[in-house]
């Protein structure tokens, strides 16, 4: 069969076969030698379970049906006998539609040869050894269920015949797989006279029969099938006949259907769904950034198994006002976006973790909170469509009973990437707007790649509900910003001039169409707030960076969202001076950006703490105390609330502590007063909280979007690869032509020394070659001792060694002259 395909594809011109590599690019990892390797990898079961993964289901029942109708002399079929079967159906499919199927089938090569002699590619028997579902033919399992098979009559009276229960089996067993499982024991008649272990069918309007299985097996329907050494294995199978007689109904190959399922769902109204998600973008980035905040100020340790523990995960979703699981996923992407890294701290272990690491945002963090809205979305989504993180496995228990962590390895699923894009580009695949249900998604992937999407139901839920967390999709439909999002990702996948991801960094610095179209939609950043009598700041709509640095500042935040509310504080007045800001800093920034009247409170709130910030003088004793306001300083000495302090008079102007800076600063203004740090010389020491970085982390949109796929190259680089495919394939028959007495070499000498003659000779010939440049065949003994023959052009000759170049692969190679057993001039 080898050999068949070989010669096939020597026969295809240079763009068919590039085509072929097009479409299953897993054959040129790596490039085959020649045209037979390629034929034996193409034919190779991991090769063939690739291509049949892409398959959709009725491509797959046609490639049934091809296997089917296979003649048992010669194992070949023809498109004629294929589409017979295909419309034997009550519901036949279209001609147009079944050649269709069959041409894209032998443009894999899953099928290749003449229409009137198609053969199938072996390995597919062994990757789906049950065809449509139907068993293997009786002849194969029994002699006396042949027998049976072979009286159609007979067959039909004992299907009828069959109780009810005992039905209900066949037809389970007819929709395939036909293989089944039945309790030990079951396939086992009771000895005479002791009860039978097996419960009596209780369904069949009649007198009792026992087991089902057992009066199936009995009857010939039936056929037990042992796997091993075991011959009580507890399986039986159902036979191809029996199959094909129960489906007379149905055909042959079940119900075909040519197009995926319609939905059933109208398509929403575009602006509402666009709207919707554009709300939940703007919740995602602004809770993103909590959680950074949140980790910037309280690093997380590592645990010693990796991950995120569960009680930190608990505290960043309280302080954050989130579900874990939501936290979880925003953790997730961060990290997968390079927002979030690990830094190594000083010491062995900390805490009760034991770790020597803590999660915390890293340099990029900065850069992303710099960027429009719509851009650090586009970040985030972009992260979470390639990264290999399976988010809804946190909290699940692992094969050793133990809790998966959030950023740990246990959640890494190499194959989530696909998925993702397989959900999604099933909603990009509908009309706009549309909203499907989650069932009705999962009966489109089962259309479209049924081998595939076998068994992974919960997973396709959990994307769809994290593309709806994340704002991707909105009221159940894939948003227009979220459709050019994947378009750009998947064009850029199959695209493939940049399989490694090389280039992924280099960007022209535009916004994307996706970041554009959601900029669109989302409220314009403002520059200015609303300062109301309460002492309440009102930002209508997303603050700009700047603005952002100035409210996080000098006030506290109390409501976020669409406008977010702020108050003024004396502890936030107060946190601005310690910053650096002066008290005429704040009133700028307040008339500035304020596009309603100051009102006379909040002035009065910041001269009043400005008056008495700086009023005491915080240094190094432990720590001193000194203030020019000596009554301030006697009141201090005699607050109660500061007797563990130990506070001493040194002047009357200065008192000091034996603790340190720190305590005395918390102390003080825990009991209302305004002090601030100096340095030795006296100078203010401005309060700016030490910002803690974790190492810049590359983010995981750099490579491509399925890890597991082979890269996709450009029709150019194929023809590259093929061509040198033809050229090892002219070298590999040019070398069965060489010269017998180049192709025996050492071997022909019993595998002892050469004679002197005879490698004098080959020197002689080799010399001459340089000096003519003409092509030579050599036969050299490589070191593994195996005899080996190459044609080559030799170059040079000098030091013990030949310089040729190789006629196949068109290298310059070395050759020490004692391991050259001959060399005849080529023809």
């Amino acid at each position: 069969m080898t050999t068949s395909l070989a010669d096939h594809l020597r026969s295809l011109p240079d763009e068919s076969l590039a085509a072929l590599l097009q479409l299953r690019p897993d054959l040129v990892v790596p490039v085959p030698a020649d045209v037979s390797a390629l034929a034996i990898r193409a034919q190779s079961r991991v090769s063939v379970a690739r291509a049949l993964d892409g398959l959709d289901q009725f491509t797959l029942q046609i490639l049934d049906a091809a296997r089917l109708t296979r003649n048992p002399d010669d194992a070949t079929t023809a498109t004629d006998t294929v589409l017979a079967m295909a419309t034997a159906g009550p519901q036949p499919p279209a001609p147009t539609a079944v050649r269709a199927a069959v041409d894209r089938l032998r443009a894999l090569f899953l099928l290749y040869g003449p229409e009137h002699a198609l053969q199938v590619a072996p390995a597919v028997d062994e990757v789906a050894p049950y065809p449509a579902g139907l068993g293997r033919p009786a002849a194969e399992l029994d002699p006396r269920t042949a027998a049976l098979c072979a009286d159609p009559a007979k067959l039909r009276r004992t299907v009828l015949a069959a109780p009810p229960s005992a039905r209900a089996i066949l037809d389970r067993l007819a929709a395939g797989p036909p293989v089944g499982s039945v309790p030990p024991g079951a396939l086992q008649a009771p000895p005479l006279g002791a009860e039978d272990p097996v419960l009596s069918d209780p369904t069949n309007g009649g007198a009792p029969t026992g087991s089902p299985v057992r009066w199936l097996v009995d009857n010939r329907l039936l056929v037990p099938v042992t796997t091993g050494s075991s011959t009580a294995s507890g399986t039986v199978e159902l036979p191809r006949e029996v199959g094909l007689l129960l489906r007379r109904d149905s055909g042959p190959l079940g119900p075909l259907r040519t197009s995926p399922p319609p939905v059933a769902a109208a398509p929403r109204e575009p602006k509402a769904v666009d709207s919707a998600g554009a709300g939940q973008t703007m919740e995602v980035v602004r809770n993103t950034e909590g959680l950074l905040e949140q980790l910037a100020d309280e690093p997380a340790p590592v645990l010693r198994s990796g991950g995120i523990g569960v009680r930190d995960l608990r505290r960043l979703a309280r302080t954050g006002g989130l579900d874990e699981p939501t936290t979880a996923l925003l953790l997730e992407v961060a990290y997968a976006a390079g927002l979030l890294g690990e830094l190594e701290m000083p010491g062995s272990a900390t805490g009760r973790y034991g770790a020597d690491q803590q999660v915390l945002p890293t340099g990029g963090y900065e850069v992303w909170r710099a960027a429009s809205l719509a851009q650090r979305w586009e970040q985030l989504a972009r992260a979470w469509l390639t990264m290999t993180r399976q988010v809804g496995l946190v909290g699940r228990r692992d094969d050793r009973d133990r809790p998966i962590t959030a950023l740990s390895a246990e959640a890494e699923r190499a194959s989530v990437p696909a998925t993702r894009r397989a959900v999604l580009g099933v909603l990009a695949d509908l009309e706009p707007a549309t909203a499907p249900t989650p069932e009705e998604v999962q009966d489109l992937l089962d259309w479209r790649a049924p081998r595939r999407s076998r068994g992974r139901d919960a997973a396709h839920r959990e994307v769809l509900a994290e593309a709806a967390q994340l704002g991707v999709t909105g009221l159940g439909a894939l948003t227009s910003y979220g459709r050019l999002l994947l378009g750009d990702l998947t064009s850029t996948d199959e695209r493939g001039d940049d399989p490694l991801g090389v280039h992924a960094d280099v960007e022209s610095g535009d916004p994307s169409s996706a970041a554009r179209a959601l900029d669109a939609l989302l409220p314009a950043p403002v520059d200015h707030f609303l300062v109301q009598a309460d002492l309440t700041v009102v930002v209508p709509g997303p603050p700009e960076p700047a603005l952002a640095v100035e409210l996080e500042a000098m006030t506290e935040l109390e409501s976020a969202g669409g406008a977010s509310v702020h108050r003024v504080t004396t502890a936030s007045v107060r946190r601005a001076l310690d910053s650096g800001y002066t008290a005429d800093d704040l009133h700028d920034v307040f008339r500035r950006r304020s596009r309603t009247p100051v009102p006379q409170g909040l002035t009065y709130l910041i001269d009043d703490v400005a008056r008495k910030h700086g009023g005491l003088r915080v240094g190094l004793a432990g720590a001193y105390l000194r203030s020019d306001d000596e009554t301030l300083i006697s009141e201090v000495l005699a607050d109660r609330r500061l007797e563990s302090l130990a506070l001493r008079r040194l002047a009357p102007t200065v008192l000091c502590t034996q603790y340190q800076v720190g305590r005395l600063l918390g102390a003080l203004r825990d009991a209302g007063y305004a002090p601030v740090q100096e340095d030795g010389t006296g100078s203010t020491v401005l309060a700016r909280p030490r910002i803690r970085r974790a190492p810049a982390r590359v983010s995981v949109t750099t490579r491509t979007i399925d890890p597991l796929a082979a890269p996709k190259l450009p029709m150019p680089r194929l023809l590259g690869v093929v061509e040198h495919i033809r050229r090892g394939d002219a070298a590999a028959r040019a070398a069965r032509r060489a010269p017998a007495v180049v192709r025996g070499g050492a071997a022909g000498l019993g595998g002892g020394p050469v004679p002197a003659h005879t490698h004098s000779e080959a020197l002689a010939v080799l010399q001459q070659a340089v000096r003519d440049k003409a092509l030579v065949w050599v036969g050299y003994v490589d070191a593994h001792g195996a005899t080996a023959s190459r044609l080559l052009k030799p170059v040079s000759i000098g030091a013990g060694y030949l310089r040729a170049e190789d006629e196949r692969t068109e290298m310059l190679h070395t050759f020490a002259l004692h391991r050259i057993t001959a060399a005849v001039v080529a023809d």
